[in-house]
């Protein structure tokens, strides 16, 4: 990146929410790869089509509004935005301008270990369009989208750099899932970024010449964009050129943007009222009732974790990746398991196990009460901590309780000292040249007699009490 200049970044972030119906018409809002299926009247802009707002995306419009910490309106309004495109079959979209469900909002994020405040300008309800499907001499529309209820929230130019732009993607989707307001599906188009991105010299107060990019739908695609076009205008500046205000598009094929047209300044949407649907009131006894909805967001928890159970924030983010996640983690802990044995099964051994088969951690046959069952059989020494990697792929792959895999194996740890002392005595006498060159101060001649007693234990033998023992037995050969 040129340090000459500063970049200034704000990101307007398009989410789908998840309803049964779509924002206005009654068709269904699901995903469906057969185009022009999930359509009605109303859908299409007939003639006589009246709307009728979805009070389910209502609602969820104002659970996500609060959970930015957002300014909500007294009440709900819906206007016209008049233009033609055409995914606009009626020549205009319903969506929210006089009074947005959200206002002067913030969110805090982690970026590179540190947290970031994300002022939020507002966010607000609205219908998705229908999607165009382009080939090389001709266009298809795709009304299946049409009138899906769409959250769009717009960030203030404060973000600085593409990993802050990253790291608040992430976290804006992560509360999207948490809330169950959306599926937050980049790959089905459910989640879309527009990018608007600016250079100015380091100092200046003015800032630079704004360019868009328009519908980015992957996280990874914006961060290339956001990359290139900082080279990109760096490189115009460092010659001495102008920074046109366009937009432009992010190719992945090449890494590159390519411009679509010259960004017009305040284009006349001759925005007003929608005069169909009629303003609703946001009552107190609603909000309340839509807060106490809201869960212990991802921000909040990974300082819980960290404060409270002194997990590393690298720890606490993995676990609190998803709710489901989260929740699984903390019905362990809360029958007295140690955090951070609870945290480093679930990050490596259970989620390795979850990510593999793409299931949800719901949907993993180890349960809570397995990993409780199994970490105190570790800590009461009824098997070593190797053995119990065992036990839980016997788990997964025999779907049984750890009990009955240790049982029907026989796998509890000799804990009775004669028993492991016999053992010992065996393995001297078989490496007596060894034990006799002994050195207390070189740690390898015990390792191997360890090792030897694990193998002629089939494992069962608790390695502390071996290790105590072979070094108790090897002094006494030196003396």
């Amino acid at each position: 990146m040129n340090s000459k200049y500063e970049v200034t970044i704000g990101l307007e972030v398009h989410c789908e929410v998840m309803t049964t119906s779509k924002m206005f018409s009654s068709a269904p809002n699901n995903y469906n790869e057969t185009a022009n299926e999930n359509i009605c009247e109303v859908d299409m802009g007939f003639p006589g089509i009246l709307p009728v707002a979805n009070m389910e995306a209502v609602k969820k419009s104002i659970m996500m509004a609060m959970a930015l910490n957002c300014k909500l309106p007294e009440y709900m309004y819906f206007d016209r935005k008049n233009y033609y495109y055409p995914d606009l079959p009626k020549g205009y979209q319903i969506t929210q301008s006089t009074e947005p469900v959200g206002v002067n909002g913030y969110i805090n994020v982690y970026v590179n270990d540190e947290v970031k405040k994300i002022d939020i300008h507002d966010i607000h309800l609205e219908e998705d369009t229908a999607s165009l499907d382009h080939y090389e001499t001709y266009s298809l529309i795709d009304y299946n989208r049409c009138s899906v209820p769409l959250l769009e929230t717009v960030t203030e130019p404060c973000i600085h750099s593409a990993d802050e732009a990253l790291a608040f993607l992430d976290s804006l989707r992560r509360i999207f899932l948490y809330t169950k307001i959306s599926e937050a599906r980049t790959d089905r188009g459910q989640m879309r970024c527009d990018v608007n991105i600016s250079l100015a010299p380091v100092g200046s107060d003015k800032l630079g010449t704004k360019v868009e990019m328009k519908n980015i739908n992957s996280f990874s695609n914006v961060k290339d964009a956001i990359l290139y076009e900082i080279k990109r205008q760096s490189e115009i500046l460092d010659e001495g050129g102008t920074i046109i205000m366009e937009t432009r598009r992010y190719d992945d094929s090449t890494g590159k943007t390519y411009r679509m047209r010259e960004k017009v300044e305040g284009v006349d949407y001759k925005y007003y009222v929608e005069p169909n649907i009629p303003p609703y009131k946001i009552t107190d006894e609603l909000i309340s009732e839509l807060k106490s909805k809201i869960p212990m967001l991802q921000f909040e928890r990974i300082n819980k974790y960290i404060t409270e159970y002194d997990l590393s924030l690298y720890d606490a983010s993995i676990l609190t990746k998803n709710i489901e996640t989260a929740l699984y983690f903390e019905d362990v802990i809360s029958k007295n398991i140690d955090p951070k044995i609870a945290a480093n099964w679930i990050n490596t051994r259970i989620l390795g196990h979850v990510n593999k088969e793409e299931i949800s951690i719901n949907d993993c046959t180890f349960k809570t009460d397995d990993l409780v069952e199994l970490i105190g059989y570790i800590n009461k020494g009824t098997i070593s901590t190797k053995q119990a990697k065992d036990v839980f792929y016997k788990c997964l792959d025999e779907n049984k309780k750890p009990s009955v895999v240790i049982k029907e194996n026989n796998m509890e740890q000799i804990t009775d000292t004669n028993e492991i002392l016999n053992v010992i005595k065996e393995v001297i006498e078989e490496n007596m040249e060894l034990a006799l060159s002994y050195d207390p101060e070189r740690g390898r001649t015990v390792d191997f007699f360890v090792g030897q007693i694990m193998k002629k234990t089939r494992g069962k033998a608790n390695p502390k009490a071996a290790m105590d023992l072979i070094k108790e037995e090897l002094l006494k050969l030196k003396k």
